[in-house]
């Protein structure tokens, strides 16, 4: 096995049992929301997992390590560091282990590969990255979508940020042969609201269902993963008309400050924050726990399935 990777003890009993277990990302803790909430809701997110039958696994790189199964020490020290940790993705990865001082916060990308080297399929996060607006000037494309093209790990979440162009990042996906199910709805979901103009490709409400699609699609040997969205629920679902106003305006003021590249997302996110007095944070938890539960309980119908294998 790697020597760079550090599996925790709960994760490795877990893999060792083929027990259910869902990797989880540590962006969203350092860059996607401020400290204290970071900290309280990746312990949330974790406790989700586990009452809904599995073994959480959060992933970062610390000390020289890709660390997955973060002990609460660790997921705390992360939420202190806040955007000062390096946000990793492919890219980054070997540089971040080759310096035991950095702390490192990986993306959807990064979680999907160290998740993969770890033996774990399920992955829940709030909204993947994707095509940014503007992109037919600024080539701004989320690592996100080739990972999920190339790495073998189905990501549970609520769609793309609503900060992205969701048409662009629709076609990339279908480009690239990522199979895109909706659990829940007919349509992609947008991060903060519950529906778009653009569909899924499958909807499949059933997790056992779901569990014996990926099951086949890497039985026969296609590679790649595969993403699940599920609508933010209901009672958190913001007013597209002010959500989109808010994206509009932070999107202004990061274009006039000259904000580019991976420090985009983390000051969209906040200014979003700030200009709808704290609705867009409270939506993020809300899915993200939202999507944490229908994660769990698609490792739990997934490891039944490999486990009649």
């Amino acid at each position: 096995m790697n020597n760079t990777l550090c599996i925790s003890e709960q994760v490795q009993r877990a893999l060792a049992d083929n027990r259910p277990l869902v990797a989880l990302e540590s962006t969203i803790i350092s860059h996607g929301m401020p400290y204290p909430q970071n900290r309280e809701t990746a312990l949330r997110v974790e406790q989700e997992v586990r009452d809904n039958g599995a073994t959480p696994a959060t992933i970062a790189i610390m000390d020289g390590q890709l660390c997955v199964g973060l002990n609460e020490a660790q997921i705390e020290k992360l939420a202190q560091c806040g955007q000062d940790a390096w946000k990793i993705s492919r890219r980054d990865i070997a540089f971040a282990v080759t310096d035991k001082n950095v702390i490192g916060a990986t993306t959807v990308a990064a979680t999907m590969i160290i998740a993969a080297m770890a033996g774990i399929r399920i992955f829940a996060t709030g909204g993947i990255g994707g095509v940014h607006r503007g992109a037919e000037r600024t080539f701004d494309i989320s690592a996100d979508l080739q990972e999920l093209a190339r790495t073998s790990v189905a990501v549970v979440c609520a769609g793309a940020k609503s900060i992205l162009d969701l048409g662009l990042t629709r076609e990339y996906l279908e480009t690239q042969g990522v199979p895109v199910i909706g659990c829940g709805t007919d349509c992609w979901p947008a991060f903060y609201t519950r529906s778009s103009e653009f569909d899924v490709d499958y909807r499949i409400d059933q997790p056992v269902e779901i569990a014996a699609a990926l099951s086949a699609k890497w039985q026969v040997g296609l590679e790649g993963g595969a993403l699940i969205c599920v609508p933010v629920p209901q009672a958190y679902s913001m007013d597209a008309s002010i959500i989109n106003a808010a994206i509009d305006n932070a999107l202004a003021e990061a274009e006039v400050q000259g904000i580019a590249g991976k420090e985009v997302t983390p000051f969209l996110l906040e200014r979003i924050a700030q200009i709808t007095g704290g609705d867009s944070l409270a939506a993020n938890i809300e899915l993200v726990l939202n999507n944490a539960r229908t994660a769990a309980s698609i490792a739990v119908a997934l490891a039944g399935e490999t486990g009649s294998d």
